[in-house]
């Protein structure tokens, strides 16, 4: 069944240089990632307009085949390596979410 992962990102980046470190190494994995777990970006950082709620800072959204591919994408080694980089650079939430289909 298909699954997404939601990446809000709350405040503005603290640490730019992080962030570009951690943007390098997703654009040097991406090919990779498309074929072993199947990740297609839907959503990366585009306009936000809160409809509900007070607005992220920005938005990215990555669709799976599965929950289990998900998984093991966040938890592999090589994106774990650039998920360090992120979390310092700003305050995020993330979340799994199974689809419909």
């Amino acid at each position: 069944m298909t699954a997404y992962i939601l990446v809000y990102r709350e405040t503005p980046v603290r640490d730019a240089a992080g962030m570009a470190e951690y943007s390098r190494l997703n654009r040097a994995n991406a090919v990779d990632w498309q074929e072993r777990y199947g990740i297609a970006p839907l959503a990366v950082y585009g306009q936000v307009e809160a409809l509900e709620g007070t607005a992220p800072d920005g938005v990215v959204i990555l669709r799976f085949p599965s929950l289990e591919q998900a998984r093991a994408w966040y938890d592999s080694p090589a994106y774990r390596e650039a998920l360090a980089l992120r979390v310092g650079a700003a305050d995020w939430r993330v979340v799994l979410v199974e689809g419909l289909g």
